[in-house]
């Protein structure tokens, strides 16, 4: 008899951790860029750990003593925090532009042209490649995530579409050494 009640109340939380992705879907991704199926997202480690670290606190929690219980309430705000960070952020493309989004901030939608400039940094052996924009904002994408190479090759040719560039006229092209757009002039 536990068995049932174990499978309902699994099923259960499944059931409602499906209603809330479909409802995050509605609500925060309804632009067409979010449809096409094109994206650049976090590595799936990430929010793996949020989630493990999350169950961590909960079990914490519930061992017993107000150290524990303090200790796994830390935990399961981390593990929200990470599983929230991954879940937010995401650049989706489409042919014509992209929707940059980042949590605490609000999606911006752009033209591949409003692209201005780049720069690239070095952090502990990882790139991170910062896009300038037209309206001074950066877009800063990380050489680890996934689909990050397939969106700055289509935002390159769809750049020099829109900015009516050729290829020959950008001696800066050189995806050997991730650099697509003009160098930041300091």
């Amino acid at each position: 008899m536990e068995w049932i009640a174990v499978v309902i109340v699994g099923a259960l939380i499944f059931g409602l951790c499906f209603l809330f992705d479909k409802g995050f879907t509605k609500v925060f991704r309804g632009k067409v860029q979010h449809t096409s199926g094109l994206s650049v997202r976090l590595n799936k480690r990430l929010g793996s750990a949020g989630l493990i670290v999350f169950v961590l606190g909960l079990a914490a929690a519930f061992s017993g003593g107000w150290l524990m219980i303090s200790a796994g309430a830390l935990l399961m705000v981390v593990g929200i925090g990470l599983v929230v960070y991954y879940m937010t952020f995401g650049v989706f493309y489409d042919e014509d532009s992209f929707v940059y989004t980042s949590f605490g901030k609000r999606s911006y939608t752009y033209r591949y042209g409003d692209i201005c400039a780049q720069r690239l940094y070095n952090t502990s052996g990882n790139i991170v490649i910062e896009l300038h924009m037209s309206d001074g904002r950066d877009v800063q994408l990380q050489a680890g995530m996934i689909g990050v190479y397939p969106f700055l090759d289509k935002a390159f040719a769809a750049w020099l579409e829109q900015t009516g560039r050729t290829r020959e006229s950008c001696d800066f092209y050189d995806p050997e050494n991730s650099c697509w757009f003009p160098p930041v002039e300091d």
